[in-house]
């Protein structure tokens, strides 16, 4: 992995995106001897972060349709469901 000062970063912006993308390493940008940022590509941002969220609203989505399932004594209409999950008040 590369790392490369703000400064560089500023005037060669081209450069360094180019590099990015050929290599496809992540690209460390430093200002002051501390790392401040990440460059990453839009590929690794999605496997990383975006099929992680995604996966994890999934998760919420289903633990609260089973705990509505739970819940399910009295008889509740279509409408009455989708508002609860939906978060409206009933």
């Amino acid at each position: 992995m590369e790392e490369v000062n703000a400064l560089k970063v500023r005037n060669n912006l081209g450069e360094i995106l180019d590099r990015l993308t050929k290599t496809g390493q992540p690209i460390f940008i430093s200002k002051g001897r501390k790392i401040r940022a990440v460059l990453v590509t839009p590929e690794d941002f999605k496997r990383r972060f975006l099929d992680v969220q995604a996966e994890e609203e999934k998760r919420r989505f289903l633990e609260t349709i089973k705990a509505l399932r739970k819940k399910r004594k009295q008889k509740l209409d279509s409408i009455e469901v989708l508002r609860k999950l939906r978060g409206y008040e009933t």
